[in-house]
Formats: C-alpha cells, sequence, structure tokens
C-alpha cells in the first residue's frame, strides 16, 4: 500500500509540471487520478487503456463482469502520446497482468506514417516490459474507419508490422479486431458497426470486439 501511495504521489506531482506546459488531455487524467484517490483498483487487474475506442466502450465492465477490467482511456490519444505522457499515470500504478493497448489510429490520422506508427509501438512495448515485466501485453489492431478511409493503406502497413514485430516475442500478442468488422462480402468495413460519424463502433461494433477478446480476458 506504501507503495501505491508513492507512486500516486509522484504521478500527480509529475502532472502538475506537465500541465504547466500544455498537457494534453490533462483533465482526463486528473479524472483517473480523482477515481483512483477514491477507490484505487486491486493490483493485477486487467487493464484497457488507447484512444477514444477504449474511452467509449462505456459498458467494458458489464461486458467482463467478474474480471477485474480497468478502463483508461484517453481523448484523442495517439501511441506518441503514451509513450511521452500519460504511461506513469494510467498503467504503471496499476501494476497490471494484462494490457490491452488500442492506439495508432489517431497518429495515422494526424498524417504519421505506418512505419512511424508502429515505432512508437515498438517504444511503448520496450517501456512495459521494463517497468512491468510480468505484465502480458496485448494490442489491438488498429480498425479501418471509414471517415479515415484514405489512410487504410497506413493502417494495414502499421498493423503488419506490429504483428510481425511481436511474433514470437513472450507475453506479447497481436489481436486482430480489425478484419471482424469488414464485410464478409465486400471486405470493406461494415457501416452497421459505427456510429454515424463512421469512426466510432457502436454496440454491434463492440460485440464483434468482446468476441474476439473473450477467450484473452481471462
Amino acid at each position: 500500500m506504501k507503495k501505491i501511495i508513492i507512486l500516486l504521489v509522484l504521478a500527480f506531482a509529475g502532472l502538475g509540471a506537465h500541465a504547466q506546459k500544455g498537457f494534453p488531455f490533462d483533465n482526463e487524467i486528473r479524472d483517473f487520478k480523482h477515481q483512483d484517490s477514491l477507490k484505487f483498483p486491486p493490483k493485477h487487474g486487467i487493464l484497457f487503456i488507447g484512444s477514444s475506442s477504449i474511452r467509449k466502450w462505456t459498458d467494458l465492465e458489464q461486458r467482463f463482469a467478474n474480471k477485474p477490467i480497468i478502463r483508461r482511456g484517453v481523448g484523442g490519444c495517439t501511441i506518441e502520446q503514451l509513450v511521452n505522457y500519460y504511461t506513469p499515470y494510467i498503467m504503471y500504478p496499476y501494476q497490471p497482468r494484462k494490457i490491452f493497448i488500442y492506439a495508432g489510429e489517431n497518429d495515422i490520422a494526424e498524417g504519421k506514417s505506418g512505419e512511424f506508427t508502429a515505432r512508437q509501438f515498438y517504444q511503448l512495448w520496450a517501456m512495459i516490459k521494463q517497468n512491468l515485466p510480468n505484465a502480458e501485453i496485448y494490442f489491438m489492431s488498429i480498425k479501418p474507419s471509414p471517415s479515415r478511409a484514405k489512410y487504410f493503406p497506413e493502417v494495414r502497413r502499421a498493423n503488419t508490422l506490429v504483428k510481425s514485430f511481436l511474433k514470437g516475442k513472450r507475453k506479447s500478442h497481436y489481436v486482430d479486431v480489425a478484419s471482424v468488422i469488414l464485410d464478409a462480402k465486400t471486405q470493406q468495413p461494415d457501416t452497421s458497426l459505427f456510429e454515424s460519424d463512421m469512426l466510432h463502433l457502436n454496440t454491434k461494433g463492440y460485440d464483434k470486439w468482446q468476441a474476439v477478446l473473450l477467450p484473452l480476458v481471462r
């Protein structure tokens, strides 16, 4: 318990320093820290981190009701931001036994290449291995969102590189949550699985993700 308190103090101190420099989404990180101060999640839980596809999955905990789920999706964050800002606040203090990561779509939408996005994940992976060596890492593949169709080649490139990188690495997994939201006939994104913005999944879309993750969230 003493160690957890020390980690929280250090996180708050660092967050204050970053906020003065324009910390992205610092209000959301502060909300998480406030939640933690009221009731800190049990150690060795199952952590979901990433962008709004995690943040907006509001029934994630209910879908896996008997599991120690910790949901820490941050706005429109990128993998680059996970590396540079968020990891000490929404990952390390929880000492999770499993970490599911959905990020990278926003990096590419900001104009970054698939190669850049994959390299950012390699860095994030190394950080996790150094600081949480016993954690199992799951990279949830970047989905092809209809509203971002022009970026599909870079999305595929990033997914291919990350899948190759993780192959054979201990406690590291590539999870295909992209192909399950494709129309079987056209092999294009099934628009019925998305909200009206054609960017975020709706309940039926999350049903598809849940089916893939069910044997892994245990």
